[in-house]
This record gives C-alpha cells, structure tokens and sequence, in this order.
C-alpha cells in the first residue's frame, strides 16, 4: 500500500543516511525560504521592539529555547551589532508598540519553520539586556559620586554649584573635621575622647577648668598689651592695684617661652660663669629670679612684682641702687614700657665705667637695628657684639663709654610692642 515507484531499498537507505548526515545549516531543496534581505529586516524590527518592551516593564523577556542553525547565528550575531548601533535615545525613550507579525513569538521571526530564541539567547544578548537594564528609568540608581551631595544642597538652595574634584572634595572633609575637632579638652584630652566618656561631675570640672584657662589667657593678653603701651610708672600703679595679675602674666609669659627651642636666660647664665664671681649684677625685670638662683654672683633683682623673696619691688626707671655700684646690668626680654630712654638711662648711672649693658629681646620688636644700636651709644655706651642668629630673640652686649649725651626723645628706641591677636 505504501509502495513508490522507483523506490530501491538499497538506494533509499543510503539517500536517507546522507541526508541525515548532511550539514544542518543547509536547507533542503524542497524548502522555500525568504528572501535574506526581508527575514533580517523582521528580524531587526522584532529586536527593536524587545528592547522597547524590556526598558518599559524592566522584566526579562521569556526565552524559547531552540536549536540554532550556523545561518541563524550568524545572523543574530549580525541583528545583535545592528541593535547596539541604534541611538539609545531610540532605545530606550520610545514607547513600546505591539509586534509587526501578531502570529510570530518572541525570538521566532515569520518565515521560518523552526523556533529561534531570542536576542537573549547570545552573550551579545545578555550585555544588551545588561545595558537596557540599567539605562531603565525605574531600576535602581547608580551609586552616587562623592561630589553628590555637595550639588543636591546647591541645587536646593536655587544657586548653581561648582562640581569638585576628589581632591578637593576630600580637602573639605577634612577642615570640616578639624572645625569640629578645633577645640580641645583640658589636661591633653580630646573633646570627643576625654570628656564624651566622663560622669557628669568630672565633665563639669574639665569644662570648668578650660573656661578658666581661656580667661587667664584673655588676661595676659590684656596685662601684656597694658605693660608694652603704658610707661613703667603706669605698669607699678597697675600691679599695685592688683597683685593677682602679675601672677597671671608671669604664667603666660613663662607658657610663650617655653615653646621657644632656646632661652635668652641660660645664654646669660652661662655667660656669667664663665666671668668672676665677684662681679655684681643688677637684673632689671628679673621674674622668678632664675639668675640669682643660678651663679655665684651677687645679683641684685628687680620687678614691679615680689615673685620671692630676693626681689626688690621697685620702678625700673629708678631702682635703689648707688651709682655705679654694679658691673653687669641684665634685660631679659624686659624693655617694656614707653620710658625705654629713661630706662636705660638708669642702667647707666648705676653701671661702672667699662661695665657691660647686656640686652636680650624678641626679634619681631625691631624694625631697625642699627637705629637701635645708634640710640643707644648716644646713651653714653658702645656696642661689644650682637647675636641675630636666633628666629625668637636677638642679643646685644654693651660696654660703658661715659654718661648719656642724648639731649632730646631718641627714636631708635622705639620698639615695636608685642601685642597678641584678638579672638
């Protein structure tokens, strides 16, 4: 009944094996296919709609597994690069629209008889779907850069905000932490480590004694200006009237010195051991009396205030001393006042002829040191040597010629006042 003619048993196996063992890419003669040009026309019309559908609804579209032929995949390959060289304006801002062929599935196009998978289905695919994903309006956001925030509370306050670089961006961070951190705790404690973890009554006493601390300092600097722009009559008067201040400025003034690398007051010192012991000394401005303390010498030590008890309290424009009755005279950083000539006029009368005037003093208080030195030679004495070697202070030394020849005001010995910053 199913008999053909012409049929050859023996023939017919042998079509049938070559046939199955045939390339599978090739279509069989008896197959009509489409024209080439139209089947990837569709093609690439059916890809464009995929992509519009999955950057509306941000879903995987459903893959149709299939066998692939080695046309096929050529081909996909082909729509794939055609696809990714659309605009993505194209891409992903119009609005999906339904399938030219409403009988063809996704990832089949019309004409052919065997399922093909989508545009999906290839690595091409996957980072088109990769791509479309994350160009979605609704998917999630990219992370936000670091100069982000800075442009949302620009953008915010109506005004346009320049974009940072990741340096400067980081350079802000980091003064804002030092702002937040500029004010520390008292006793070398942090603010956020020492007094964060303390009980509420040692709390108290830090903050306390930091407030303490800062009115003392805000006192020197008062008593400090006071002393450089008053005359030295006026700065006895002002200790007179309050004898806690000169305990406030000396604590001040020892804090400043402290922070220098060398003081004035061990080069005098060393100086005067290495003279004899039977040279007097007179220590004008002498503080806590760290001269007298420290050589063989007889010193005799002056101050508007009694720091111990070897100090004599008296105007330095008029100690209690005989003229010239000393050998050595010492300012250590103690010309203040606007009697400067007055001053060192006394260091004259008390000093014996050849005695030496040594004067040490902070840097930034001379504008003009020759006009300084010619001062005071016109006092009645000669310079020996200077040290300007040092940032912090510079030092003189002085040998007594005569008495003062000055008849009138000597403007070299105005010095600049050392006056501290308002805050």
């Amino acid at each position: 009944m199913f008999d053909e003619g012409g049929w050859n048993k023996e023939d017919g196996g042998e079509a049938l094996s070559q046939a199955l063992l045939r390339p599978r890419h090739r279509p069989a003669q008896h197959c009509t296919l489409a024209p080439r040009g139209s089947l990837q026309k569709q093609r690439r019309r059916l890809l464009a709609t995929l992509q519009r559908l999955e950057a509306s609804s941000c879903t995987d579209p459903p893959q149709s597994p299939g066998p692939l032929s080695g046309d096929s995949e050529s081909e996909s390959d082909s729509v794939g690069r055609a696809g990714r060289k659309q605009p993505r304006k194209q891409r992903q801002g119009l609005k999906p629209r339904a399938a030219s062929s409403p009988g063809v599935a996704p990832g089949a196009p019309s004409g052919s008889g065997a399922p093909h998978p989508g545009p999906e289905a290839g690595p091409a695919g996957r980072r088109r779907r990769k791509d479309s994903a994350a160009e979605a309006p609704g998917d999630s956001a990219p992370a936000p850069s670091k100069e982000q925030p800075s442009r949302e509370l620009g953008a915010a306050a109506g005004r346009p905000v320049p974009l940072l670089t990741r340096k400067q961006w980081r350079n802000k961070q980091k003064n804002k932490r030092r702002q937040k951190n500029k004010f520390k705790a008292g006793a070398g404690q942090d603010v956020g480590q020492g007094t964060s973890a303390l009980p509420a009554s040692e709390l108290s006493g830090v903050l306390r004694a930091r407030m303490e601390e800062r009115l003392q300092s805000a006192r020197f600097r008062y008593i400090n200006e006071q002393l450089y722009t008053s005359s030295s009559q006026e700065a006895a008067q002002l200790f007179q009237r309050d004898p806690a201040a000169f305990a406030i400025y000396h604590r001040g003034f020892a804090r400043q010195v402290g922070r220098w690398p060398e003081n004035p007051v061990h080069r005098i010192i060393q100086y005067l051991r290495g003279r004899p012991a039977s040279l007097v000394v007179a220590d004008f401005g002498c503080g806590d009396c760290k001269i007298a303390t420290s050589v063989r010498n007889k010193v005799h030590s002056f101050d508007l205030v009694a720091l111990s008890p070897r100090v004599t309290v008296c105007d330095m424009a008029k100690v209690p001393l005989a003229d010239e009755s000393v050998d050595v005279t010492v300012f250590c950083l103690a010309l203040m006042g606007t009697n400067l000539q007055e001053i060192l006029e006394e260091a004259n009368r008390v000093l014996r002829p050849g005695g030496t005037l040594k004067v040490a003093e902070v840097a930034s208080r001379f504008g003009d040191i020759r006009a300084f030195v010619s001062a005071v030679t016109q006092l009645g004495f000669q310079i020996v040597s200077k040290d300007l070697g040092n940032p912090f202070f510079y030092m003189f030394d002085f040998s007594k010629t005569g008495q003062p020849r000055a008849g009138g005001s000597l403007p070299g010995l105005a010095l600049r006042p050392c006056l501290y910053k308002k805050r």
